[in-house]
C-alpha cells in the first residue's frame, strides 16, 4: 500500500493531508507531533508497519508489515470534555460503514469501540486529545485505528488467536488495505461535517451494531470485578448494565467482557 494507492480512490483536493510512512513507531505518535507543531485538522497518517502500536489501557497492536491498516486523523472539535466523550462511539459507526462499503459485509460492534466479525477482533480504536487548560476545550483529538486485514491466525500471539482474527480470514477473500483506508477517512470526513448536532443517526447505527447488549457481562473497573446483563446503549452511548443482584448502573468506562465472545466464559 502507498499514498498513490490510497489517494486513487480519494478526491485529488483530500491528497494534501495525508502523510505515509512505510515504518514507524506509531502513527499516533507522530501525528500527535505534527499537531503539536500546528498540522491541519483531517491531517493523516498511515504507516505500513508499526514498531509500538498502542491499543488501550496501554496494551500492544500488533502492526506487522503489509498485513493491516495502521492509521491516525487529526481533529480540532471545538468541544467540551462533556461532549467529546461520544466521539469514539463516532468514530466506531465511521469504521464499521467503510468496512461494510468495501467488503459488503457489517461488522459488529462491541461496546464501546471494538469492531468484531464473527466473534473475533478485527478492529480497535484509540482516541488521544490534548486540553486547553484555561477553557477546558479540546485542542486536539487524534484517532487511531488499527485493522487487521491480511493476518493469519498464526501471525497473531498465542494468547490472541482466540480473540482476534482479520478481514481476509473471516471474509475469505483479500481485502484491499487502501480502499478501504480511503473508504474510512471518507467515512471520517463526513461525520465531522455532522458533529456533534446530527447525533441520532450515528446512535442508531450504533445500537442496531452493537453485539454487547442482550448478553451476559463481566465489567471490570480496576481491580473492581461485576457480572450483570448489558440491557441497552444509552442516548449518550453509555451501557446500562443489571448486576446479578438487581442493581443497575449506566457505565460509562471500563472493560466489558461479553460471555462468548473473544473466549470468554462464566466460570461456575
Amino acid at each position: 500500500m502507498t499514498t498513490g494507492e490510497i489517494c486513487s480512490f480519494l478526491k485529488k483536493e483530500r491528497e494534501a493531508e495525508i502523510i505515509y510512512f512505510e515504518q514507524t513507531d506509531s502513527t499516533n505518535t507522530r501525528l500527535k507531533e505534527l499537531a503539536q507543531n500546528g498540522a491541519k485538522e483531517g491531517t493523516v497518517v498511515v504507516a505500513n508497519e508499526q514498531s509500538a502500536g498502542r491499543g488501550r489501557l496501554g496494551r500492544n497492536f500488533t502492526s506487522g508489515k503489509d498485513a493491516g491498516i495502521y492509521m491516525s486523523v487529526l481533529f480540532r472539535p471545538q468541544s467540551g470534555l462533556n461532549q467529546i466523550s461520544e466521539i469514539t462511539a463516532w468514530i466506531s459507526v465511521c469504521v464499521s460503514r467503510a468496512i461494510e462499503r468495501v467488503t459488503g459485509e457489517r461488522p459488529g460492534i462491541k461496546w464501546v469501540n471494538d469492531i468484531v466479525m464473527k466473534g473475533k477482533k478485527i478492529c480497535g480504536i484509540l482516541t488521544e486529545m490534548a486540553m486547553e487548560g484555561e477553557s477546558g476545550y479540546i485542542q486536539y483529538l487524534i484517532a487511531g485505528i488499527g485493522i487487521n486485514v491480511h493476518y493469519k491466525i498464526s501471525d497473531f500471539p498465542a494468547e490472541l488467536q482466540n480473540k482476534a482474527s482479520s478481514l481476509d480470514e473471516v471474509l475469505g477473500k483479500t481485502v484491499n488495505r487502501a480502499e478501504l483506508t480511503a473508504a474510512i477517512i471518507e467515512e471520517l470526513d463526513v461525520m465531522y461535517t455532522k458533529w456533534p448536532d446530527q447525533k441520532e443517526e450515528y446512535l442508531k447505527y450504533y445500537r442496531d451494531a452493537c453485539i454487547t447488549t442482550q448478553k451476559q457481562v463481566r465489567l471490570l473497573k480496576g481491580k473492581e470485578e461485576k457480572f450483570g446483563t448489558a440491557l441497552e446503549v444509552t442516548d449518550d452511548f453509555g451501557l446500562l448494565v443489571e448486576y446479578t443482584d438487581g442493581t443497575r448502573e449506566v457505565v460509562s468506562s471500563g472493560e466489558v467482557s461479553v460471555r462468548g465472545l473473544y473466549g470468554y466464559v462464566d466460570e461456575k
